[in-house]
């Protein structure tokens, strides 16, 4: 069942004082006690540019997940003019540049540096439950026959547009994904900010590189699931659905819009 409201879990992010001292030293603790054990196992994998006023959050959730395996943060700054790199640089979070602009080389560059056996893509506008990290990888650890990972979520509202409509847009995109898994396949389904896969059989398929007019998550897990790695296989578990602004939304011009536009995406309308 789709969420309704903002649960308070998340809520408690998109409140606190984020780029208070003490609230940014406890983000630095959280990701050396809860995270950082030692040798990374699992790399997360953040493209930013110019997101002061989101990544602290979304840096707190992550740290605060709850997991028995090593894991590393890897924030790629895509030529930020703000105060990003600082901030990540606070909570102790690795942060590294990436000078060619682009969301693909951003991602191609974190895959590159990464240390883990398994990345998991996330974006820096996005809250993650604390269970997030578990439930993206025990399908990667425990099944070599599933290649890709990607799970649900549901959106922060930015502007004037309630979560009520938010809560009914929701459930209409689902009933379209439903649609596409069987007419055009998982694959168009995948998103950056909510997805995982073997950093081995990443580099095999060359990255996130993908051809003009297709994007670089779905790209992806096309092209593992053809080499024959596995199949793509969908998180259900309501405790890693994922809360990611709306502003994507908001680029399109709004909820309407966005509505046509996707509609005329899944029917094919040009």
């Amino acid at each position: 069942m789709k969420p309704v409201f903002i649960p308070d879990y998340i809520k408690k992010y998109l409140n606190a004082d984020s780029l208070g001292a003490t609230y940014l030293k406890n983000v630095n603790i959280s990701y050396s006690k809860n995270l950082a054990k030692g040798y990374p196992e699992i790399s997360i994998v953040i493209p930013a540019y110019n997101e002061e006023k989101n990544i602290v959050p979304t840096l707190a959730s992550l740290c605060d997940n709850k997991i028995d395996k090593s894991v590393e943060i890897i924030v790629v700054n895509n030529n930020s003019t703000d105060k990003t790199e600082q901030l990540v640089n606070l909570c102790g979070v690795k942060c590294i540049l990436e000078k060619t602009q682009g969301i693909t080389p951003a991602r191609n560059a974190g895959l590159r540096e990464a240390h883990g056996h398994i990345i998991l893509n996330a974006d820096a506008d996005t809250i993650y439950p604390k269970d997030w990290i578990a439930e993206m990888t025990w399908p990667l650890i425990n099944n070599k026959n599933i290649a890709m990972t990607y799970g649900r979520f549901s959106f922060i509202p930015t502007a004037n547009t309630g979560r009520l409509f938010y809560f009914f847009y929701e459930i209409v995109a689902d009933l379209s994904r439903f649609y596409n898994n069987y007419k055009k396949g998982k694959a168009v389904n995948v998103y950056g900010f909510n997805s995982g896969f073997r950093r081995e059989q990443g580099l095999k398929v060359d990255g996130f590189n993908h051809p003009d007019g297709t994007n670089e998550d779905g790209f992806l897990a096309l092209k593992l699931s053809q080499k024959g790695f596995g199949i793509i296989f969908r998180i259900k578990s309501t405790k890693a659905i994922v809360w990611t602004t709306d502003r994507r939304i908001q680029m399109d011009g709004g909820l309407f819009k966005a509505t046509i536009k996707r509609l005329k995406r899944v029917l094919n309308i040009k």
